[in-house]
């Protein structure tokens, strides 16, 4: 069983007791979320598709922890013109494990 779920402007297939990083959430460590925009779900044979959302479909998370990904370096570099920029971005994440599918 797996649902496809969209969040934080992202898509994510996702399934029970799995773990994942997304966009950052406000909720704190060991509450439970839900994600009401479900695109797909498939139980076993059956497969359920949205257009573009299916109605009434759930899926329950329970949030482990918040954090910051690894920095990711920008670097903008023109040679022979004296010119060089150099910045840093680190993004901020909640991780989230899969508890149920409606």
């Amino acid at each position: 069983m797996y649902a496809v779920i969209q969040t934080g402007g992202k898509q994510y297939k996702v399934s029970p007791g799995q773990k994942l990083k997304i966009e950052s959430l406000k909720a704190d460590a060991g509450e439970q979320v839900t994600f009401e925009e479900v695109l797909l779900v498939s139980k076993e044979d059956q497969l359920q598709l949205g257009f573009p959302l299916i109605k009434g479909a759930k899926v329950a998370a329970k949030v482990l922890s918040h954090g910051r990904h690894k920095k990711i370096k920008i670097i903008k570099f023109k040679r022979r013109q004296h010119y060089d920029r150099q910045a840093g971005h680190r993004q901020n994440f909640t991780e989230v494990e899969i508890t149920g599918i409606n």
